[in-house]
């Protein structure tokens, strides 16, 4: 269960802020009143009144990330589609809806709820949180929109979008300030920016608007595009031995119908027949290593410790890590990494905030011999990175590190920078916070919390610095 440690720590979450979501049964009566009833007699009517989007060549993704603006999003659904996602989200099943944006719709799309486990916790009704289901019951879920759902329909270039529901960042910034973060010292990673989405009609709240990570988005950020995208699939296994060729395949996102994974899988069998001190001749050419190490420098500064240098105790001598994809290029044998899921990114930047998720060594650094060993206060099993044969062998190169360190310092991650950007996102969603608030009650952050949020994080990151 790669996603399980997530669990503890939305649990720790839910006691520890008060606007947390209530599974009530009185709240859930509540919740169901709080967007419009649309039935299938008048919704085309609603429809109606809006011009057909049609996508253009001229219609750019770049638009819909722009870090200047805060779109607004309205998600239209017939109430009986309505009450299907709401009865069972972690079923992510899609129901037909209809997007409008600036005066235009897109017609006949599927939306539906998305998550992890942990995700779920608080915001169903079911009472066994290992096993998400139940109705919702928090105000706000994240959700996925797909346009090709029927058709070849694309919307400014994309198939899908998603927006992030920040139910367990009560600053809304984790995400947004991580990718900007990756993205600024040339780590290719999804565009963030805020959006504000409405549900009938109804303001449901702000959420972030993060890229999805799939053929539009390698078509877009890669030169060499069209290759295979994988999803947490990590090319050797704990003992350093290869995976086998399903394993691959099932974490295709892209390039499914083919499903040839040679690549991956020559890289996986050749770092298989040698030792850890010797796999540097081989990731060398397969990892561009500035790159890798820009990925890894930008990771350890904002405390991303749920992203792909935690591995996690799965069972007996297994650990994996997750929260990332690996792109590969369609003509060379290269592969590259992409950051993913930074909803738990600066939590324990100063201090062990999260109980879950700390790292106990340095990315370069092993404990224990490389056996697994208990870290964090729920003192649950990890395992170092670096005993890792694929990050281990990045471990001799520590003065580049060091100098791209403090090269992303000196260019982007210091306060005035950070400050700056901060100032500038908190202005844009300021008015819409208190919306929240207003709307959904103690379920969302007042005005006042989440500017003491933000201010810790400004906090945490200089006392990191």
């Amino acid at each position: 269960m790669k996603r399980a440690p997530k669990i503890f720590f939305t649990l720790l979450l839910l006691m520890l802020f008060g606007y947390s979501c209530s599974s009530e049964k009185e709240s859930d009566i509540e919740l169901s009143n709080e967007v419009n009833i649309i039935d299938k007699e008048n919704i085309n009517q609603i429809i109606n009144s809006f011009e057909d989007y049609y996508n253009d060549d001229s219609h750019s993704s770049d638009y819909i990330y722009d870090q200047n603006k805060l779109h607004r999003f309205d998600i239209y659904l017939t109430q009986q589609n309505l009450s299907d996602i709401d009865s069972n989200p972690a079923a992510e099943e899609y129901v037909e809806g209809f997007l409008a944006f600036e005066g235009k719709v897109v017609k006949n799309i599927g939306v539906r709820y998305k998550g992890s486990i942990g995700a779920w916790v608080g915001c169903l009704s079911g009472e066994d949180w290992t096993n998400p289901s139940g109705y919702k019951t928090c105000p706000k879920l994240s959700i996925k929109i797909k346009f090709n759902w029927k058709g070849d329909k694309k919307f400014y270039g994309m198939k899908k979008i998603q927006f992030h529901s920040h139910n367990l960042d009560p600053t809304k910034m984790h995400e947004r300030l991580g990718y900007y973060m990756f993205r600024e010292f040339g780590v290719i990673a999804p565009r963030s920016n805020h959006a504000l989405i409405y549900i009938n009609g109804k303001f449901n709240g702000v959420f972030a608007n993060t890229e999805n990570i799939d053929g539009p988005f390698t078509n877009k950020h890669f030169a060499k595009p069209k290759g295979n995208l994988y999803k947490e699939v990590w090319p050797v296994n704990s003992s350093g031995g290869s995976q086998n060729e399903n394993y691959f395949i099932d974490g295709l996102k892209t390039n499914e119908e083919i499903s040839d994974v040679s690549k991956i899988k020559s890289f996986s069998d050749q770092l298989s027949l040698i030792n850890k001190s010797q796999a540097i001749s081989i990731v060398d050419d397969w990892i561009d290593e500035d790159l890798f190490l820009k990925t890894i420098v930008v990771d350890r500064r904002i405390a991303n410790d749920d992203g792909f240098l935690h591995f996690y105790h799965q069972e007996g001598q297994d650990y994996e890590n997750h929260n990332y994809y690996w792109y590969e290029d369609p003509h060379d044998d290269k592969l590259q990494l992409i950051p993913w899921d930074l909803d738990n990114s600066f939590e324990n930047i100063i201090q062990n905030i999260n109980p879950v998720t700390p790292i106990k060594d340095k990315w370069y650094d092993t404990s224990n011999q490389c056996n697994g060993f208990r870290y964090g206060s729920f003192n649950l099993l990890q395992r170092s990175a670096a005993c890792d044969k694929i990050i281990g062998s990045f471990s001799e190169s520590r003065d580049k590190f060091e100098s791209l360190d403090n090269l992303f310092i000196g260019e982007l991650y210091n306060m005035p920078i950070i400050n700056s950007l901060l100032d500038k996102w908190s202005s844009q969603i300021r008015s819409a916070v208190e919306e929240a608030n207003i709307t959904h009650g103690e379920k969302e952050p007042s005005l006042e919390e989440w500017k003491k949020s933000v201010e810790f994080l400004r906090y945490s990151i200089n006392q990191s610095l």
